[in-house]
Order: C-alpha cells, then sequence, then structure tokens
C-alpha cells in the first residue's frame, strides 16, 4: 500500500504485531537529522502507527539507508523487537544485499574488499564531514560482490557535446580541433557500466559506495565517492544543474535495498526502482563472455 507525502512515497512489504517492512523511495530521509519540517521516514511511520505507539509501542529504523539509497527498510514497532533486532545484527544475522550501478566492466566475477574504514576529516582534511575514507586506524569493513550485468550505453556527454562541431566554413582554420573532436567522440561513443549486487559482511557508514569506489567502480550517481567530490559541493549551492546531470548521469546514487533477511526466519525482496531501471533504456549487453545472469 503507498503512503503519501507531499512529494514521496513509501510501500509496505509486509507488517506484524512487532514489526514492518518499507520500500522506501529515493530522496526520502529515514530519520530526522535536525529540527525540520522536511518529511522523513520516521516521521511518516509515527502517524501512521499512531494508535500502536499510545498503546506503548514505538517505531525503530533497524536498518537506516542513505536519503538516497532506495529499498527495504526493517522497522521494530514494539522495544522488546527493537532488543531482539538489535541482538540479531550484532550476531550477524540480518542479512542485507544491494544492487548498485557502477561505471565501468570490473575485471572479476565476484570480490571480496576487506579494508578498514574511517571518518576522512579525522586523518586529513575534508569539506564534506560525512565522508569516510580507507584507512588501516579504522573500523573493520568487508563487503563482498558479485557481477550480474555488463552493459553499454550511448555517454551523456558525448552526445551533448556534439553541440561543439565546428561551424561550416570553419573547418580550415580549426581541422585539428575536429579530428581531435571526432577522435574523443569515437573514443567515448559508449560508455560502460555494471550491475553489482553488494553484500555488506559488516555496517559502517557508506561502505559500499566507499568499497566499490576504492577498486575503481564508483556508484553511477554518487556525488561524494564518485568523479569529483566537488559536485556534492556545487550540488548543495546550486542544486540540481544540466552540469552535474552531465557528470553524473543520476541525480541520486544508483543503490538500491534488494533484500533483507533474518537468518532462518523470514525473507523479503524489492526490485529495482523505476528509475534505476529506466537507466537501462537504450543499453545492450556486453558481449556473452562479459555477461552474468541478472537477478533483481
Amino acid at each position: 500500500m503507498p503512503v503519501s507525502s507531499p512529494s514521496l512515497q513509501f510501500k509496505i512489504i509486509d507488517e506484524t504485531g512487532d514489526y514492518i517492512v518499507i520500500d522506501k523511495p529515493p530522496f526520502l530521509l529515514s530519520h530526522p537529522t535536525k529540527p525540520t519540517t522536511q518529511p522523513t521516514l520516521w516521521k511518516e511511520l509515527r502517524e501512521l502507527l499512531a494508535f500502536e505507539i499510545a498503546g506503548g509501542g514505538q517505531v525503530s529504523i533497524v536498518n537506516r539507508l542513505d536519503r538516497e539509497t532506495s529499498g527495504l527498510v526493517l522497522v521494530a514497532k514494539t522495544a522488546a523487537a527493537a532488543r531482539e533486532f538489535g541482538l540479531l545484527m550484532q550476531q550477524q544475522k540480518v542479512h542485507k544485499e544491494y544492487l548498485a550501478i557502477v561505471w565501468g566492466w570490473p575485471e572479476w566475477e565476484h570480490y571480496v574488499v576487506d579494508t578498514p574504514l574511517d571518518r576522512q576529516r579525522k586523518h586529513q582534511e575534508s569539506v564534506i564531514w560525512l565522508k569516510q575514507m580507507i584507512h588501516q586506524g579504522g573500523a573493520p569493513a568487508q563487503t563482498e560482490f558479485r557481477v550480474e550485468r555488463r552493459f553499454a550505453k550511448r555517454s551523456v556527454a558525448s552526445s551533448s557535446a556534439a553541440s561543439r562541431l565546428p561551424l561550416p566554413g570553419q573547418e580550415e582554420d580549426e581541422g585539428e580541433d575536429r579530428k581531435q573532436f571526432h577522435a574523443n567522440q569515437s573514443a567515448r561513443a559508449e560508455e560502460k557500466f555494471s550491475l553489482v549486487r553488494a553484500i555488506p559482511l559488516t555496517g559502517r557508514t557508506h561502505q559500499i559506495r566507499v568499497h566499490l569506489a576504492s577498486v575503481g567502480h564508483p556508484v553511477v550517481g554518487d556525488k561524494i565517492y564518485g568523479p569529483d567530490e566537488q559536485l556534492y559541493l556545487r550540488f548543495i549551492e546550486t542544486g540540481w544543474t544540466p552540469e552535474l546531470q552531465q557528470r553524473l548521469l543520476l541525480p541520486r546514487h544508483a543503490l538500491h535495498s534488494a533484500k533483507l533477511a533474518i537468518e532462518g526466519e523470514r525473507e523479503w525482496t524489492s526490485p529495482l526502482p523505476l528509475d534505476l531501471a529506466e537507466f537501462f533504456r537504450g543499453a545492450h549487453r556486453a558481449p556473452l563472455q562479459q555477461t552474468l545472469r541478472i537477478a533483481i
């Protein structure tokens, strides 16, 4: 059932007297970060579960997702359920799987990144407070990755660059520039992407995004760990612009919580949301030897 807010909707996937499982859309904050009237999943759920809360219930988000990350969220409705899920998380019995669209074609099919993470500002200057980095003094972090599909599509940048072709009559003066333009266009006619399944074995801040960037395959649309962290600062100042669209391709990072399971008990799944599914439009698969299954 969809639950409306001024501009966002979430769906209830499952509900019992102890918990509720939500499919969260991108751009909906999970929890208030400061006093604000901005919609959050926590506020919406408190309104939805007002009767239960009046009877002693509560809203405890078990697996909090970043604002731009979509997908499955488990929420405890009672103090007892919150304690139980907390213990299960500590015992690593709550299993999570994500789908991410990343830049490039990994050379591997299956890979485990085992590198500790820490807040970047603790070790070097950083203009982004929450930005994480790989650092040996950080907390242990492990993520398992599996390639689901490799594909290619025409570059947005190369398409828009057509407007910079020399005008008729300029060829004689700009012949070398034109040759260079066509050489660049040929090289950038298509961009390579992959759909990757990410299974976090620990739960650190921005873990999947940092680990993917560390192996050379950042998440498409990632303003912090993508092509340039300055894009994040520009977004904060100006909002979404054609320049950011050209550089990032998507207005949010392409990360989706696709599977959530309580070991030996229950399992929930969520398909790719419309915005990420539409990214495949106009794309074609890699050659057969470069292609694996897709399970979304």
